[in-house]
């Protein structure tokens, strides 16, 4: 004798275990979205320390040479007449501003975050500084200090 299988012998999803998988899905997401935009702001922000360490650096050997620290003017000329720097971070967030003393004995350099690039969203740290003695700085978007924030 054989056994003819009808439809009582399939099992499948029922709606209530397809809207629990659903409900799973969504809360995963809505959590793990927003952590991978903070950590993708956060490395981003390595653009900023980077150029300002570069800047630091390149002003530290113009100094040497020439006793006065480069001016904005001179910042992407080549070395020796200048530091041979672009006017915005390596990977383009962030827009580079340097601005020195008159005497030459100064300096500030300043990055913030380039309006249409992706770090314009970031209003924990919106503008990363380092002067010639080392001081780092940073500001979020209501001018507040964030410096033990996000030079880390």
């Amino acid at each position: 004798m054989t056994r003819s299988r009808g439809l009582s012998g399939l099992r499948g999803f029922t709606l209530i275990e397809a809207l629990t998988v659903l409900v799973v899905i969504v809360v995963l997401t809505a959590i793990a979205v927003p952590m991978w935009r903070n950590h993708q702001l956060r490395v981003r922000r390595a653009d900023a320390m980077a150029a300002l360490n570069a800047i630091q650096v390149s002003q530290d050997r113009f100094f040497g040479r020439m006793a006065r620290y480069a001016t904005a003017e001179i910042l992407s000329a080549e070395p020796p007449r200048g530091l041979g720097l672009a006017a915005t971070s390596q990977r383009g967030f962030y827009q580079i501003e340097l601005r020195t003393a008159e005497d030459g004995l100064s300096y500030l350099a300043i990055a913030s975050a380039a309006p249409p690039g992706g770090q314009a969203g970031d209003t924990r740290c919106v503008q990363f500084s380092i002067d010639q003695s080392g001081i780092r700085r940073a500001r979020d978007t209501a001018g507040e200090d964030r410096s033990a924030d996000c030079w880390r």
